[in-house]
Parts: structure tokens; sequence; C-alpha cells
């Protein structure tokens, strides 16, 4: 149990990490974060696997616990059913036989004490351990849901980062560009945009008359068509 706990409690220590503070220190915070979550996932299915184990002991000593309590109880009944037949042979004057059915009676309970003091002995721990995984599993829950909420703030920070580097390379683009006389330059680009928008719009008039040629086309090929059938009409008659 000590183990589990130990595994709860690093867990809970990544989670307090402030996030913040190491982007600070990091050369490429969307790496670091990146780890930070394959790390914490790691110890979360570690942490599973540790409750998952106490889940099954827990199982094995419910179960031996439900047996015990069943022996008990049978071994109970056989010691009614002997000292009943023992009554029994005694009424009828058989007292030998009637003594031995009282001795496998008194073993019986015997045995019936024995499995209910196991049974007894076992509930304490039962008791403790069914808490114990309560806890374990409430906690899981709460990992999951910070999990959830570190990969959130992950993305959030990668984000940002990215945005203030985008904003650093604008600024460094808007302070080279050259104040004193940017009109040539601007001038230049103008007018290759214009050349380009004319080029454009010539392909899309020759697209165009190209399209027009071809919807005439399917016009003179349905009429053709339609001719056909109706030919086609007359001469069935």
């Amino acid at each position: 149990m000590a183990e589990k706990q130990t595994i709860l409690g690093r867990i809970a220590q990544l989670t307090r990490a402030n996030i913040n503070a190491l982007l600070d220190r990091a050369e490429d915070p969307e790496t670091m974060l990146d780890q930070m979550v394959r790390d914490y996932t790691n110890s979360i299915a570690e942490a599973e696997d540790a409750v998952a184990v106490t889940i099954g002991n827990l199982r094995l000593a419910e179960a031996d616990h439900a047996e015990d309590v069943a022996a008990a109880r049978e071994w109970g009944a056989k010691a009614a059913a002997a000292s009943t037949k023992a009554d029994q042979l005694r009424a009828t004057g058989s007292t030998a036989e009637a003594d031995r059915f009282d001795n496998l009676a008194k073993i019986a309970l015997g045995k019936q004490i024995q499995f209910e003091k196991e049974a007894k002995d076992a509930e304490p721990m039962i008791a403790s351990q069914t808490e114990v995984v309560a806890k374990l599993k409430d906690g899981l829950v709460q990992m999951r849901a910070k999990l959830d909420a570190l990969r959130s703030k992950r993305d959030e920070l990668v984000a940002r980062a990215k945005s203030a580097q985008a904003q650093a390379q604008v600024r460094s683009a808007i302070g080279s560009i050259n104040v004193l006389d940017p009109t040539t330059e601007v001038a230049r680009f103008e007018e290759k945009v214009r050349r380009e928008e004319a080029k454009v719009a010539g392909q899309a008039e020759i697209a165009a008359s190209s399209l027009d040629a071809q919807f005439e086309e399917l016009e003179d090929a349905t009429e053709s068509l339609e001719i056909e059938a109706r030919l086609a009409a007359l001469k069935s008659h």
C-alpha cells in the first residue's frame, strides 16, 4: 500500500508544478509541455496498475471471507443434524450410538467456530481495504481530470507562444521595410499585381468563350436527338 501511495504522491507533485514558471526557463515550451503530458499519462497508467492490484487483492479477500462464512454455515447445519440424530438414538435407548453422533456434532461445531473466527478476523482488513480502494478510485478520477486540464493548458500556452512568435516576426518584417522611400517598391509591386490581374481576366474570358461554345454544341446535340426521336415515332405508326 505504501508503494501505491508513493505513486499517487508523485503524480500529485507533478500536478502542482508551476507550468508558467517552467515555460520561462524552457527553450522549446511545446516540446517541454508534450513531455510533461507523456510523463503524467505514464504515471497515471502506472497508478492504475497499482490500484488494479489492490482491487484484485481485495476481491480475493472478499471471496475467501464468503467461503469462510459459507463453510461456517455448512458445519453448523451438520452439527445440528448430528445432534438431532443423537437425540433420536438416545430416545430409543441407543446411548453409545447417540454419543457417537454427539461427538460428530462437537467436531462440526469446532469447524464452525474455526471458520467463523477466520471470517471475523478478515472483516477489519476487508473494511480497511474497501475504504482504501474507494479513495484510490477517487484519486484516479481526479488525476484524469487534472490530465485533461494539463492538456488544455498545454494547447493554450503553445498557441500563445506561437502567437507571440508570429507577432515578433511581423514586427521584424515591418522594421526591415525601407521607411525613407517605399513608394518605388510599392509602385513596382502594384504594376506586377495589375499585370497578373489582367492575365487572369484574359484567361477567364477565354474560358467563358470556350464554355459557351460547349453549351451551344450540347444544345445542338439535344435538338438532333429530339428530331431523331420524333422521326422514329412517326415511322412506328
